[in-house]
């Protein structure tokens, strides 16, 4: 039995029933500081009190230890990308045509979300963030609603638009964004009903695009480090991504968040920036070893369960329990068949999020999250091309995959 897990239940049930710590201690007969130690996972139960506890609360047993939760809540970033096939980039002063503009959902909340659903329509997802009430908003929250997606929890921005990027898309793959912040950069904790919360597991992204959760902390070191705090306290696994950003103080907004994370999904140019290790040696090439060192680091600084990075040769899946650390490279797929990248990092974490709540092997993980980028290649937005979990299960026997 998981502490943390009960802790939250009983904190959650005894709020819906109105009753105070003291209440409910005065109904088992033991002290309100005994609830207290519960619902902060200090503790938790005698297996004797179980079924008075449910009945205090008008539930199962079975329930009161597990809470129900299913499924996974995607937090953070919901954007419209408008995407723009372009001959080239140009250099300044130059002049590129653009051949075709598209619409697509964007952000951390759609992309993972959607292709999440679309590896698995049984699977319960939510969504939290905030939206400007605008065309771009009503786009977003249409698609995803369209995948069946609960959208109850996204707050609508009176005074700020919807966020929204310009991805300028060349023929190779390429693709340079244009970023405006809009209401992402509003979005806080103060948007979130932590107790309506009832997955498993809840992904954040992205940390240095979410101002508000960007913000110090005198206690925790960051906003994000508190609200993931928060979310542990009752019982849900908590995962993070973050942007590739270069900036001075990239380090510390990253690192207070990893001490109250159960998984970090990032890539290896994050994973280096944090622990100021370079991925590739001298030649270029990507070296493991350094991956590995990189892996060990971010563990050290407090992520309790799994660590994974992508990157275009490979992913990497460093377990901190046993310190066992796994390699598979990407699948090999024909550059004439890519059509895009937008998004692949996202699909990559969607399909990662899917293996951790599945229990997945390591490598069975690391497998299933490259091929799901891998179908993120054969189309230009971000999650046109994500398939079923079966289908994605079948792409490494069609493709082959890189040596490295």
């Amino acid at each position: 039995m998981d502490p943390k897990s009960i802790g939250g239940v009983i904190a959650d049930l005894r709020k819906k029933c109105g009753i105070t710590q003291t209440d409910l201690a005065e109904r088992l007969n033991i002290s309100n500081k005994t609830v207290s130690r519960w619902e902060n996972g200090l503790g938790f139960p005698e297996i004797t009190q179980f079924p008075l506890l449910a009945s205090v609360f008008g539930v199962t047993v079975d329930y009161l230890m597990t809470g129900d939760k299913k499924g996974i809540t995607i937090a953070g970033n919901i954007l419209a990308d408008i995407i723009k096939n372009i001959d080239y980039y140009p250099s300044i002063g130059l002049l590129s045509t653009i051949r075709e503009i598209k619409m697509s959902v964007g952000g951390c909340v759609p992309n993972t979300a959607i292709n999440l659903a679309k590896i698995d329509k049984t699977l319960p997802i939510s969504a939290l963030g905030k939206v400007g009430k605008d065309e771009y908003g009503r786009f977003v929250l249409s698609e995803m609603s369209r995948y069946g997606i609960d959208c109850e929890q996204v707050k609508i921005s009176a005074d700020k638009p919807t966020s929204f990027t310009d991805v300028m898309n060349e023929p190779s793959g390429e693709r340079t964004f244009f970023h405006a912040r809009g209401a992402n950069a509003q979005f806080s904790p103060l948007d979130v009903d932590i107790d309506a919360i009832n997955t498993q597991m809840l992904h954040i992204g992205y940390i240095l695009l979410l101002d508000s959760f960007d913000e110090p902390d005198s206690e925790y070191g960051t906003v994000m480090a508190h609200f993931l705090h928060d979310v542990q306290a009752r019982g849900i696994k908590t995962s993070i991504d973050v942007v590739s950003e270069s900036r001075p103080d990239f380090k510390d907004k990253i690192v207070p968040a990893l001490k109250y994370c159960d998984y970090a999904i990032i890539n290896e140019i994050e994973a280096g920036m944090v622990a100021d290790i370079s991925a590739y040696n001298e030649k270029g090439e990507l070296d493991k070893n350094n991956i590995r060192k990189m892996m060990e680091f971010i563990a050290a600084k407090g992520v309790k369960e799994k660590i994974v990075i992508h990157c275009k040769p490979a992913g990497f899946c460093y377990d901190v329990a046993t310190g066992n650390f796994t390699c598979v490279p990407s699948l090999n797929i024909p550059s004439d068949k890519i059509k895009g990248s937008v998004g692949a990092g996202d699909a990559f974490c969607a399909a990662t999020l899917y293996g951790i709540y599945n229990n997945f092997t390591d490598k069975q993980l690391l497998e299933f999250a490259s091929a799901a980028a891998a179908c993120n290649l054969f189309a230009e937005n971000s999650v046109d091309g994500m398939k079923k979990k079966e289908e994605i299960e079948k792409m490494g026997e069609i493709y082959g995959r890189k040596r490295i």
